[in-house]
């Protein structure tokens, strides 16, 4: 539908863009890395897609259901995704001339919990803000629903 092109058309606007980052030089190298581009990408494409089809099959339910639901799915698989593909130490294979060892150094999760890479903690703390701001627009979705309700009672 509709919306699985959005999620197409932006999928490939955002290729491009990290893309055209990737022959970018930077001060350390490239501005965004083979592992950045490829973990961006697939992220945003799988975790849009899933957050699309959630919504869809959920839209009957009680108004916060659907989008709640599939923004923590959509944010969590984005989030795990992009983290583990850009700066897991499993991963360098996709890009041996990419040094992310600075990600996979050992230190408490989020400052103060179990050990763990400190991409973890990246990956995490990224992983709260997107639920935070999913909760915090839950409040205009509303409004806007019930805007909606109204017009069509209307007609």
């Amino acid at each position: 539908g509709p919306a699985r092109k959005v999620v197409f058309a932006g999928f490939i606007v955002g290729v491009i863009c990290s893309l055209i980052g990737t022959q970018i030089q930077g001060e350390f190298g490239p501005l965004v890395t083979l592992r950045i581009a490829i973990g961006s990408g697939l992220a945003f494409l799988t975790a849009q897609l899933l957050d699309v089809a959630v919504f869809d099959k959920m839209r009957d339910g009680a108004w916060w259901r659907a989008p709640l639901a599939s923004t923590l799915i959509g944010a969590s698989v984005d989030t795990a995704l992009f983290f583990s593909i850009a700066f897991s130490g499993a991963l360098t294979f996709l890009e041996p001339t990419n040094d992310v060892s600075w990600a996979g150094e050992m230190l408490p999760l989020l400052g103060s919990g179990p050990i763990a890479p400190l991409w973890v903690s990246l990956a995490v703390a990224d992983w709260m803000v997107k639920i935070a701001l999913a909760l915090i627009a839950l409040i205009p979705f509303r409004l806007i629903v019930l805007r909606f309700r109204e017009k069509a009672a209307l007609t």
